[in-house]
């Protein structure tokens, strides 16, 4: 950066009319000539180039800041985003979105008619995580795809899925699908979404209606059985929560410590 200087010399002693008789009128006073040494000089930077250059930083740091701002911007959409959504009305709930990234980063919602979103973030897990993106890339990240069956089926729900990487996105419809590599996908999909609504359900009831608190949980468990959910560790909080509440039934506490072991053997 360039800025000006200003250079002014150092007062360094006044002289006595004795000194310099022609410089004063009386004895003792200090004359108003200055004495000039040759190595008397002081360089520093004038206050409004001081201004000028500070504020040059400072605009200097802050157009920086955009760009940094782009990039990570940049980074965050070439990430790999798989979203499945799902639409079916008189069901409970009516329509659900699972949208998760490469880095197993979801965010989950499900409303029924006259609700509204309220989606909340999930961690999926890195095992999970690559099986659902290696069907997707099975599927060719749907690109051009058709998995809608040829045959007449009952109305099972309007299913989307999307595939995003940077500027690249593509997406499917499909009521039902003969695919098995899509099925494969679509029931991994459903299974994470069936153990949020539990927890939804499970922490609910714990709020509002302990009665029907160990009932949810053997659904739970019947459900395990079943095979009937993926990433069930996302329900050990709310577990943890019912085992060690005092207040709530202890049926309701023993099947959440059963559930718990369950999970963390199957880890």
């Amino acid at each position: 950066m360039l800025c000006s200087w200003e250079i002014f010399p150092i007062r360094k002693q006044m002289l006595h009319t004795h000194q310099n008789p022609g410089c004063a009128n009386r004895r003792g006073r200090f004359v108003d000539t200055w004495r000039y040494h040759p190595r008397s000089f002081a360089i520093t930077l004038n206050s409004k180039v001081r201004r000028f250059c500070s504020l040059g930083v400072v605009m200097t740091a802050l157009a920086l800041v955009p760009g940094a701002c782009t990039l990570r911007a940049q980074q965050a959409a070439a990430i790999p985003r798989l979203s499945f959504t799902k639409l079916l009305k008189g069901s409970t709930p009516e329509y659900v979105s699972l949208s998760i990234d490469a880095n197993g980063k979801g965010i989950y919602d499900s409303w029924n008619p006259g609700g509204s979103p309220s989606p909340g973030p999930i961690q999926i897990s890195s095992g999970t995580t690559t099986q659902i993106f290696s069907l997707a890339e099975s599927l060719n990240c749907f690109r051009s795809l058709n998995l809608e069956s040829r045959h007449k089926v009952a109305n099972m729900g309007l299913k989307t899925l999307t595939y995003e990487a940077g500027k690249e996105i593509n997406k499917v419809e499909y009521n039902y699908t003969e695919n098995r590599t899509a099925q494969e996908l679509t029931a991994t999909l459903e299974k994470i979404a069936d153990v949020e609504e539990r927890i939804a359900q499970l922490q609910f009831a714990v709020k509002y209606d302990h009665l029907g608190l160990p009932q949810i949980l053997r659904e739970i468990q019947e459900g395990m059985d079943g095979h009937a959910f993926v990433e069930t560790t996302l329900m050990i909080p709310v577990l943890e929560k019912i085992a060690s509440d005092p207040r709530l039934m202890h049926l309701a506490q023993a099947r959440a410590r059963d559930i718990m072991q369950r999970i963390q053997e199957n880890k």
